[in-house]
């Protein structure tokens, strides 16, 4: 592969980052039947590069941006050990990238930027029918915690 960087991302790579939602809108549509026909926004994605309280990064091969991740600060819930934490999100790598350590790359990169806000609990959420993206979490230390259900009649 070509020479991987990893950068923080900035408000001029806003466009290519709602190309990345789309595409793990599109990817995730299959596992989630309740997603809305349409136009869907997980984030907003210029709020996230713009915050003081939240990092987002982009991945380069070659000057092309080829994937994404950010890491937001925030609150605990009160019954937790810890005071806050960091949620990550906005995973995504162009299929033609993938199998190449792109995504644990930012994640790394990510966990290090939240030890410099004082925190070093991470959390993330993945479909349970989503087995890649497991895999690829599961690398890097992740194990399941808690599982959503959901009953729509």
């Amino acid at each position: 592969m070509s020479e991987l960087k990893i950068r923080p991302a900035t408000e001029h790579d806003v466009d290519s980052l709602l190309a990345f939602e789309r595409g793990v809108v599109a990817e995730e549509r299959p596992l989630n039947a309740t997603l809305k026909v349409g136009e869907v926004h997980y984030y907003d994605v210029a709020e996230l590069v713009a915050s003081d309280e939240s990092m987002v990064l982009v991945a380069e091969v070659d000057g092309v941006l080829v994937g994404t991740g950010h890491a937001s600060i925030k609150p605990s819930l009160d019954y937790l050990k810890h005071d806050r934490h960091a949620y990550l999100g906005l995973m995504y790598v162009d299929p033609k990238f993938r199998r190449r350590g792109i995504i644990q790359a930012i994640i790394e990169a990510l966990m290090v930027w939240s030890r410099t806000q004082g925190v070093a609990d991470y959390y993330l959420d993945v479909y349970s029918l989503n087995g890649p993206a497991i895999k690829a979490y599961e690398k890097l230390g992740f194990k399941p915690n808690l599982v959503e259900m959901s009953l729509h009649d």
